[in-house]
């Protein structure tokens, strides 16, 4: 694909990783009331390979928020486009997003959670891009660290495009630099 600089994490390393956070999150919820809530959009791919992984009965349900736009930047405000239908009150709360960048959009989302009486509200992530952090944020099951370059596949896009690669792959800087 001509917009690919490169691989830079293969569908294997990929599902290594996932089956190790589906193993530390079966054994840490075991015995208790999760619900994993999916960040959409970019987040379903890795939520449905690690709900597979996941072996003790668990409630799904999905947020989607926007803060990207058809930008390479996070703006920085948080909109939620669709909120969960699951009542968390009790619960223990996973959050599952495919990538961790500024963590403004996590940093909301957790303390809105919060705000509904859950038991525990916790972050799992496919990606950490911890170069460019901007809030603070906890995350208990950290995926794959990588550094600060535009990625696209397993979930992630570019203007809505690209979620569909089985690879997290570079995208060349002049596609993205255009706008």
């Amino acid at each position: 694909m001509d917009v690919i600089e490169r691989v830079l994490i293969s569908k294997e390393e990929l599902d290594r990783q996932v089956e190790e956070l589906g193993s530390r999150i079966s054994k840490d919820y075991e015995g208790k009331e999760l619900v994993i809530i999916g960040v959409l959009k970019g987040g379903f791919i890795f939520l449905a390979d690690l709900a597979r992984k996941i072996t003790i009965p668990v409630d799904l349900d999905f947020i989607s928020v926007s803060s990207y736009g058809d930008s390479s930047k996070s703006s920085g405000v948080v909109k939620i486009i669709k909120d969960v239908d699951t009542n968390i009150s009790g619960k223990h709360v996973l959050i599952v997003e495919d990538i961790i960048d500024t963590g403004l959009t996590l940093n909301h989302l957790v303390e809105l959670l919060k705000t509904r009486g859950p038991l525990s509200v916790k972050i799992c992530a496919a990606l950490d891009k911890p170069s460019r952090r901007k809030a603070e944020v906890h995350v208990e099951y950290k995926g794959i660290e990588i550094p600060d370059e535009f990625v696209i596949g397993y979930g992630l896009d570019y203007a809505g495009k690209y979620r569909n690669l089985p690879e997290v792959c570079i995208l060349k800087k002049d596609v993205y630099s255009k706008k």
